[in-house]
């Protein structure tokens, strides 16, 4: 009899892992999307993770949600933005509503009826924070199984970012 070392008989976990769906642009195969919310000058505001499968206006409210709070001198800080820009891909009855709840104007493009002309003066600004998380090889292809390792990653990313943006 030899010695059995640990883990030596132990079969490899199951491929994949948390919030990942087959990616429909991408014929099938398991991907993950990145949400996030920017300011006006493409700083990460907040930043969450989703399976390819899940569309973007399901996890709004999270996203917004997960802005931290911002404060302007003395007093109770400011929870929320005052405006909020997004795409057409946003345009649920839902998303609106969220955005009145928390007491925001929302400047949402809506399906069929505005080009995307109108809004890519706001939008391009959202891809080129997503340019700058291209960056970062290890959020290009996703290696951990577990879905908190990498939004942990990918908050290390942004805040990668918004130091850069200082200007150190």
């Amino acid at each position: 009899m030899g010695a059995r070392r640990p883990g030596c008989f132990e079969h490899q976990g199951k491929k994949g892992g948390q919030a990942i769906g087959p990616n429909p642009t991408d014929r099938g195969k398991n991907g993950t999307k990145h949400h996030l919310i920017t300011d006006a000058n493409g700083i990460p505001m907040a930043v969450l993770v989703g399976p390819a499968n899940q569309h973007d206006s399901v996890p709004f409210e999270k996203l917004i949600d997960a802005v931290p709070g911002i404060r302007h001198g003395r007093g109770r800080p400011r929870r929320r933005f005052r405006k909020l820009h997004a795409d057409k891909a946003y345009d649920f009855r839902r998303c609106r509503v969220a955005c009145k709840v928390r007491g925001m104007l929302s400047r949402i493009a809506r399906r069929g009826v505005e080009t995307a002309e109108k809004l890519g003066k706001h939008r391009w600004v959202v891809e080129r924070t997503f340019a700058w998380f291209k960056h970062f090889r290890r959020l290009m292809v996703r290696y951990e199984r577990r879905a908190d390792i990498h939004l942990a990653f990918l908050k290390v990313a942004a805040s990668l970012i918004c130091f850069s943006a200082l200007g150190w």
